[in-house]
Parts: structure tokens; sequence; C-alpha cells
């Protein structure tokens, strides 16, 4: 049985550039919404009047969010600064690691705003256990269940 791809490095580098940069086009339009409605949050009436202990969550979620997006448009960079020398496969080594570093900002993100809206909008006590509840699902959904495939079938592989 034939494994993989009959590609030169060079495809194989142009091949997993394309698949980067269509995975970047989704997750970096999520983000930069989320931070675009981050931002004017502070300019309204409500927000003087959350706790200190909101506001601290409020910017560390900007904060996050920030980080994520550097992460996220790092590649795209990345890949002007090098472009023409003959680099590509480093540079998707090095894509795929901002990639996984952006992808863990924007969960830390996401459950920082659910935390802040959710205990802005209810002040209920299970709203810590919802968010734990959340971020556990990201975390299946984004890092455990890739990681349970591709070791499993990595290992039919051998």
């Amino acid at each position: 049985m034939v494994h993989g791809r009959d590609e030169t490095p060079e495809e194989q580098a142009d091949r997993r550039w394309g698949e980067l940069m269509q995975e970047i086009r989704v997750v970096q339009t999520g983000v930069q919404i989320l931070f675009g409605f981050l931002l004017t949050v502070v300019f309204t009436p409500r927000f003087t009047e959350i706790s200190d202990t909101d506001r601290t969550i409020y910017v560390v979620t900007v904060s996050l969010s920030a980080a994520a997006i550097g992460a996220l448009i790092g590649p795209v960079s990345f890949h002007r600064m090098i472009a023409g020398r003959r680099l590509k496969p480093r540079a998707v080594v090095w894509a795929s690691r901002l990639i996984l570093i952006g992808l863990v900002l924007l969960l830390a993100t996401l459950t920082t705003a659910l935390l802040l809206v959710l205990r802005v909008a209810t002040r209920g006590a299970y709203v810590p256990w919802l968010v734990g509840s959340l971020f556990t699902w990201y975390l299946l959904c984004w890092f455990v269940l890739p990681l349970w495939v591709r070791r499993r079938h990595t290992a039919d592989r051998d």
C-alpha cells in the first residue's frame, strides 16, 4: 500500500502553505471581529458600572485577543519577508507553530470573553462551571480529538 503523496519537498511546501493560508483565513476573521467588538466595550455607558474584577477580565481578554491576532497574522508577514529566498519549507514549519500559538491564545480569549459576558449578564454562581465546560469543549474539539486521531492513525502506518 502506498502512503502519502508523490511530491517534491517544494511541492509539498507549496501545498502545505496553501492549506495553512486557508486555515488562517477562517480563524483570523473570527478573532479580528471579536477584537473589534471588545474594543468598543469601553465606550459604552455600562462599562463604568462593572466591577474591578470584571474590568481586569476585560483587560486580560483584550490583551489575549491582540496577542492571538499577532500570532495569526504572523505567518503572512513571515511569508512576505522571506518570499523568493527558497525558504518555504522552513516558513511552513514556523507558520504552523504561529497558528498553533494563535489557537491557544484564541482559546484563552474566548474563555475569558465568555467569563466576562456571562458574569455581567447573569451574575450566576454557575458561570464558572459553564465557562469551564465550554473551555473543555474547545479543548476536545481543537486539540484532544485531532491529536487522538493523529496518534491512532499514525500508528496504523507503522
